[in-house]
């Protein structure tokens, strides 16, 4: 894996980048839509091309429940597996094992329970690699210890020091030259904490690096300190990741302070509960306002959703639980990701990204945010 860095904001600390991998070239700053269980909830590979993605990301944890990386690995990797010839990332499971409960935290690994037979797993960093390895995405996550939010400073200390010897435990165990291993920058809110784990990291010249922990409660202050003290820290010639963030202000904030690439739930998971993205705002299209309004979810949107379909065709299949509600509005909710990314680009290649975040975040504020 190559990254080029392009562009250089003028007035902020926002770049404009290209991640090489064996599949394909990533124009960033990029979003990744998150496919699970190596699908994205609920379109189509060829829909998911559609709206702009350039990559998706996918879950070692969930895979190697089901159906285990045995078998993705004996169909030819997960690229032909779910016949996506793109890009693709997978987290290490880190943040789903440490949500998990009853889990039990070793200085080498984690026991836990499988969600559906209740019989004891063991993950570990070599472990977590060699997954990774057999479901061959191109970049893959070093398996790190999530930290809660809130917690002691000690039990920071102890984590984030963990995360780094994990760090080193999966770098041993690559085997593999095609794949790119990430680091992830974890300290909680203790800026120390998360400057030292950067530091260390850098030692290991990781072809990236992401910020981790940041979606676990803070909120957007908190995010932007966060990020703010981290990313000066990270190496300027390597991508920077910032792990399951998240609403367009969140990403607006933190393209600003120089971070390279995203990944969340919330476009698809958004979509399937009515939620869409509008240029003025979120809207919950079960709305009854809605119910004969034959304007679509955004005039400024030519998805294909927006294309063809009216709010109050939306309302109808919420209100029938039809299938295609979920599909229509997962397909304008990623492609909604898609062009603000590509405009961030735009305004990076031409040095006026903060005009443009301060336009989007005006006109943004304006429309309703209600969940």
């Amino acid at each position: 894996m190559e990254f080029a860095l392009l562009k250089k904001d003028p007035h902020s600390s926002a770049r404009r980048g290209r991640v090489t991998t064996p599949h394909g070239e990533i124009q960033t700053p990029v979003f990744m839509p998150v496919a699970t269980h190596g699908a994205m909830k609920p379109l189509t590979p060829a829909q998911i091309v559609e709206t702009g993605s350039q990559i998706i990301l996918s879950n070692t944890y969930h895979l190697h429940l089901q159906p285990g990386e045995g078998l993705v690995k004996k169909a030819g990797g997960l690229h032909k597996f779910m016949a996506w010839d793109r890009p693709i990332l997978t987290d290490s499971g880190g943040f789903q094992v440490f949500s998990l409960p009853n889990k039990r935290i070793t200085e080498d690994g984690v026991f836990f329970k499988h969600e559906l037979t209740g019989d004891e797993i063991y993950l570990d960093p070599a472990s977590a690699t060699r997954i990774q390895q057999d479901l061959g995405a191109d970049i893959i996550m070093a398996f790190d210890e999530c930290i809660p939010y809130p917690c002691e400073k000690t039990y920071a200390e102890q984590s984030t020091r963990k995360t780094i010897h994990w760090l080193k435990e999966c770098q041993k165990a690559m085997t593999s030259g095609d794949q790119a291993l990430f680091g992830i920058v974890q300290g909680s809110v203790f800026q120390n904490l998360r400057e030292m784990c950067a530091k260390e990291m850098c030692k290991l010249d990781l072809p990236g690096y992401a910020i981790g922990g940041v979606s676990v409660g803070e909120g957007l202050e908190l995010l932007k300190k966060i990020v703010g003290f981290t990313a000066p820290h990270l190496p300027e010639n390597k991508p920077r990741y910032l792990m399951g963030v998240g609403l367009p202000e969140d990403i607006l904030e933190s393209v600003e302070r120089g971070i390279d690439m995203f990944d969340c739930v919330i476009p698809t998971r958004y979509a399937r509960s009515a939620t869409l993205f509008t240029r003025r705002g979120r809207i919950r299209v079960t709305n009854k306002n809605y119910k004969r309004d034959f304007y679509p979810i955004d005039r400024s949107c030519s998805c294909y959703t927006c294309s063809h379909f009216s709010r109050a065709y939306l309302h109808h299949l919420f209100a029938a639980n039809e299938v295609l509600s979920a599909v229509l509005s997962a397909i304008h909710n990623v492609s909604f990701y898609q062009t603000m990314m590509t405009e961030i680009r735009e305004a990076l290649e031409i040095g006026r990204f903060m005009e443009y975040k301060n336009l989007f975040l005006a006109e943004y504020g304006q429309g309703e945010k209600k969940k």
